[in-house]
């Protein structure tokens, strides 16, 4: 499973890119308007930075608007996947825009009926939204497997990327439910890390590794090379 993250922060971006496990990115208008700024160049650094695709929605709600907006983020980086709402409008923009070779990212999808109505418009990616979904006591991890098991019956291409995502056990549910992506916030990517038996484990091996006489590894090793010679 790829690991998006979801931020337009370029300091969270770069921190957890240099860990080596970031795929690619997400935004939308909230996240662009937080940090405020050039949206445009925003966009652009991010592609310069993650080697993968980096989501640019349209603001239009007509399909030509949207086509026309998604044409335009489509030329700031070859990176770039046009992200677009989940309406007829959008499914329409998301044909013509496929069409054109252009990537697409369907979001604020609810339900497997929806699912099934993207992929059928050619999206590179659906984008369903479990975290809403919980919040409203329905489940959101069974509508990735449900979107899943459609898209197996039939072959279909498009990925599942997981949004909404709010802690570490629904990155590891959406990864057993068939998930091909999950975009994460920055406070859950750290939180995927942690346990405290890896922090206790550790402590202790570095505690009796302090016991062993002459530890210093680089010094051992350069030594050994030196005697080698």
């Amino acid at each position: 499973m790829k690991i998006f993250l979801d931020t337009a922060n370029m300091d969270e971006i770069k921190k957890a890119n240099s860990i080596g496990v970031i795929d690619g990115v997400t935004t939308n208008p909230s996240l662009i308007a937080k940090e405020g700024g050039d949206f445009i160049q925003t966009f652009y650094d991010i592609c310069e930075l993650v080697n993968g695709p980096v989501s640019a929605e349209t603001i239009a709600q007509d399909t030509q608007g949207m086509v026309r907006e998604g044409e335009l983020l489509s030329q700031i980086h070859e990176h770039i996947v046009i992200k677009l709402p989940l309406t007829t409008a959008g499914l329409a923009a998301c044909k013509q825009l496929t069409d054109r070779g252009i990537k697409t990212n369907v979001t604020l999808c609810f339900q497997a009926s929806q699912a099934l109505l993207a992929a059928k418009a050619g999206a590179t990616y659906i984008s369903p939204f479990l975290g809403r979904l919980d919040d409203i006591s329905h489940d959101g991890v069974g509508l990735i497997r449900d979107i899943a098991h459609i898209y197996d019956n039939y072959g279909m291409k498009t990925e599942i990327l997981a949004a909404s995502i709010r802690h570490p056990k629904h990155f590891v549910d959406v990864a057993l439910a068939g998930a091909d992506v999950a975009t994460i916030p920055a406070n859950v990517f750290w939180k995927l890390f942690n346990h405290p038996l890896t922090d206790s484990g550790n402590t202790r091996f570095l505690h009796d590794w302090s016991t062993v006489p002459n530890n210093n590894i680089e010094q051992q090793v350069q030594e050994w090379l030196k005697n080698r010679i």
